[in-house]
C-alpha cells in the first residue's frame, strides 16, 4: 500500500533504490548525488544497466586522482566539464569574482571568473554562502606579462533536479497513515523499513533528522559502534557538514581572522562532530566560550568579527555497555571541552543511540523510495517553515518560572519532530492530541530530560531546577 501510494502522490520524486546494486558503495558516492543517476539512467521499470552508469559516472564526477589529468587538458586549451563542488567569492575592492574547488584544493588564487560568465551564473551562488553542487566547465587564461595563469569558469549548470515544493509535500502527506509515513522516511534514507523490529527503532534512528529540519537544534548522540552515525550525517544532505576525529579550531567553526572567512556554523545547516572523543581542540578555552555563546544564542565574536549562524551542532561518539544508563555519568568519555555543566545544558536533547539496531545488509533499502537528493531539499525548506513551530506554541502549556533552557530545548525539539511527521498538520484544528503527545512531546521531553539527568550528575547545582511538567492545553483534545 505504502509503494502504491507513493507512486500515486511523489511519481516524479521517486527512484527505484536495490541493496544488490553494489556500483554506488564501491565508488562511495553521496545518496543524494547516487539517487540522481538513478533517476537519469534507469528505466520505467526503475532499474539500470549497471556497466553503463558506472561509465557515466567515470566521465561526469571525477575523483581527485583524476584531477592531475583534467587540468592539463585544461591548460592545453582543451575545456572541461564534469559535476563537482563548487564556492564563489566576490572581492569588494577589486570587483573581481573568484572560486574554489574543495575537492580539488583548487583555492581563490588560482581561478577567476569574467563578468559575463558571472551575470549567467550568479543567480545559482547568491542565494547561499555553501558550496554548490553543480556541472562545472573551465577553461584556462594563458598568463602574460602582466597577469598569472587563472583557472576560468566558463559555465555552470546547478545540481538541483528537483523543485523542492513544500506545499506539495505537505498535502500528500495527508494520504499516509502514521506508520506508512515512518517507513516512507525510512526508505528515504535509505533504510528498509521491513528490517526494524519495533516502532521505537523506527522512531529513534529518525530521531537523528531533526538536525536537518529545524534550525540552531544541538543534541548528544552517543551509541554503540556499527548503528550508521557516520553514513547518515555525510550522505543524505549536502547541507552538513561531518567531521570525525583530526582537529577543530574556533577560526574553522566560527571565523577564521587570518583568511577573513566565515566557519562552519554560517556555511552548514548542521556540524556533527563524529567520533567526538578524538576530535583536538587546541584552543579549548576559546572554543569552549565561542560555544557557550553560539549554542545560547547562533551567535559569536571572535575578535573584532560578530556573526551569526543556523547550524545546529550534533556530537556523536560511542558509548560502552556499562554507561547505556541515564542513571549514570554518561560523558565522563567525552573531550574536557564539553565537560563542564553550562555548556552540557545548552545542548537541547540527548539521543539513547543504543536504541537504533546495528547496521545490517537486510537494513539497506530495496524497492521504490523518495530520492534522497528531492528528499534533503525538502528537509532544508522545513527549516524556514515556521507553521509547526506556532503550533507547538498554541498547543503547549508552560508552567510558570520553567526554566528558559528547558522550555527552548523541549518547544525546538517538539517543533522537530511535527515537522517530520506531521507536516501536513495545518491548524490546531487538524492535530491529533494523543499522535502529538505521543510521538512529538513525549520524545522532546524525554530528549531534553535525559540533558538534565546528566546535569545533576556533573553539577549538583542542578538538582534545584527539576524539569518543568509539560502538558496540552485543554480544549485542544479530539472526542
Amino acid at each position: 500500500m505504502t509503494e502504491e501510494k507513493l507512486q500515486k502522490n511523489f511519481k516524479e520524486m521517486i527512484v527505484k533504490k536495490n541493496n544488490s546494486q553494489n556500483l554506488f558503495s564501491t565508488l562511495s558516492i553521496p545518496s543524494f548525488i547516487r539517487d540522481w543517476f538513478l533517476r537519469k539512467y534507469a528505466d520505467k521499470n526503475g532499474d539500470i544497466n549497471a556497466n553503463f552508469v558506472a561509465q557515466k559516472i567515470k566521465e561526469v564526477l571525477p575523483t581527485k586522482g583524476d584531477w592531475p589529468t583534467i587540468l592539463d587538458a585544461i591548460m592545453n586549451g582543451e575545456p572541461q566539464k564534469f559535476l563537482g563542488r563548487i564556492k564563489t567569492f566576490l572581492d569588494v575592492k577589486t570587483g573581481a569574482v573568484y572560486f574554489e574547488l574543495p575537492d580539488f584544493a583548487v583555492t581563490q588564487s588560482m581561478t577567476g571568473i569574467s563578468p559575463n560568465i558571472w551575470a549567467k551564473v550568479k543567480h545559482n551562488f547568491l542565494r547561499s554562502e555553501e558550496d554548490t553542487w553543480g556541472i562545472i566547465e573551465l577553461d584556462y587564461m594563458q598568463p602574460d606579462a602582466k597577469t598569472k595563469g587563472k583557472l576560468m569558469l566558463k559555465s555552470f549548470q546547478a545540481f538541483c533536479p528537483y523543485t523542492a515544493d513544500l506545499k506539495y509535500y505537505k498535502a500528500a502527506r495527508a494520504d499516509f497513515e502514521l506508520d506508512e509515513w515512518l517507513d516512507v522516511l525510512l526508505s528515504a534514507i535509505d533504510y528498509n523499513p521491513a528490517a526494524f523490529r519495533t516502532e521505537d527503532e523506527k522512531m529513534a534512528l529518525l530521531t537523528r533528522l531533526l538536525p536537518f529540519i529545524e534550525k540552531r537544534l544541538n543534541v548528544i548522540e552517543l551509541a554503540p559502534k556499527g548503528t550508521g552515525k557516520s553514513y547518515l550525517f555525510s550522505n543524505i544532505s549536502k547541507y552538513g557538514w561531518l567531521a570525525s576525529g583530526g582537529v577543530m579550531t574556533r577560526a574553522k567553526m566560527f571565523y577564521d581572522m587570518n583568511r577573513k572567512e566565515e566557519g562552519l556554523v554560517s556555511i552548514y545547516d548542521y556540524i556533527a562532530l563524529d567520533e567526538i572523543s578524538t576530535i583536538k581542540f587546541p584552543d579549548a578555552n576559546e572554543m569552549q566560550g565561542a560555544l557557550k555563546g553560539y549554542l545560547e544564542s547562533g551567535a559569536y565574536t571572535v575578535g573584532n568579527k560578530s556573526g551569526k549562524g543556523d547550524a545546529g551542532v550534533v556530537l556523536l561518539g560511542n558509548i560502552p555497555h556499562d554507561k547505556m544508563n541515564a542513571e549514570v555519568n554518561m560523558f565522563e568519555t567525552l573531550p574536557p571541552i564539553f565537560k563542564e555543566s553550562a555548556l552540557i545544558d545548552r545542548f537541547h536533547g540527548f539521543l539513547e543511540g543504543w536504541r537504533i539496531p546495528r547496521m545490517s545488509e537486510s537494513m539497506k533499502v530495496c524497492g521504490w523510495a523518495l530520492n534522497t537528493e528531492y528528499f534533503s531539499e525538502i528537509m532544508r525548506s522545513l527549516r524556514s517553515d515556521l507553521s509547526a513551530s506556532d503550533l507547538v506554541s498554541k498547543l503547549l502549556i508552560i508552567p510558570e518560572k520553567s526554566d528558559t533552557r528547558d522550555t527552548t530545548a523541549v518547544k525546538r525539539l517538539c517543533t522537530a519532530y511535527t515537522k517530520l511527521l506531521f507536516p501536513h498538520w495545518k491548524s490546531v484544528d487538524d492535530i491529533d492530541c494523543e499522535q502529538f503527545e505521543k510521538y512529538c512531546l513525549t520524545p522532546a521531553i524525554k530528549m531534553r530530560g535525559i540533558i538534565k539527568q546528566q546535569l545533576c550528575i556533573i553539577d549538583k547545582e542542578y538538582l534545584k531546577y527539576p524539569l518543568p511538567e509539560f502538558a496540552i492545553k485543554e480544549g485542544y483534545a479530539k472526542v
